[in-house]
């Protein structure tokens, strides 16, 4: 028998298929295939595949914040470490589903275009920004733009995450190494 089609079976669905064929993959039409229901019949749930993609990049940025949320590091620097680790980590853990994190940027994004940005987007960066901020204010950190700062965190993070899973074939301890140094690189270049 068919489960109910719902909003959470066809997101589930969708990231099933990202996970095992790529984004690039994904369409409605091939979920719908999957779930035995016309395409037409997903409308009722979803509006279009950015509909879709957004309720996947959602989860996606959810777990991401978990991560975030389980980082309790008094010392702001520490926190910005720990925070660099977790992206990357969530990155090495679902590598199929990393791409849809950007698919949404958020709130504050320069040229973003009008509602793309997602308020799970906007959390996470904003959770890691904060971490930035205090380090900044405790001195840890020069007094910069703290927005910039955290921009170059986020590009060395996401730089970080991309190099690893292109497939260098690198193992643990040598991407866990690759981690570490650029982790403390960046942090050398934000020190007083």
């Amino acid at each position: 028998m068919r489960p109910t089609l719902t909003r959470e079976l066809i997101v589930d669905e969708a990231r099933r298929m990202i996970v095992a064929d790529g984004l690039d993959q994904l369409s409605l039409r091939r979920i719908a295939a999957a779930l035995e229901v016309t395409a037409p019949a997903l409308y009722a749930y979803v509006d279009d595949k950015s509909d879709l993609l957004r309720a996947v990049a959602e989860q996606e940025l959810d777990a991401l914040m978990a991560r975030f949320d389980e980082i309790d590091e008094p010392d702001p620097v520490a926190r910005v470490a720990a925070y660099f680790r977790a992206y990357v980590d969530h990155a090495r853990e679902q590598p199929e589903l990393y791409p849809v994190l950007f698919l949404f940027p958020p709130s504050f994004a320069p040229g973003a275009p009008e509602g793309a940005a997602t308020p799970a987007a906007t959390r996470a960066f904003a959770t890691s920004a904060q971490a930035v901020i205090d380090a900044i204010e405790a001195g840890a950190f020069r007094e910069l733009d703290a927005l910039q700062a955290s921009l170059v965190l986020f590009t060395t993070a996401h730089g970080t995450a991309s190099v690893l899973l292109m497939g260098f074939g690198f193992d643990r301890a040598s991407e866990d190494e690759l981690v570490e140094t650029a982790i403390n690189t960046v942090i050398a270049g934000l020190r007083p």
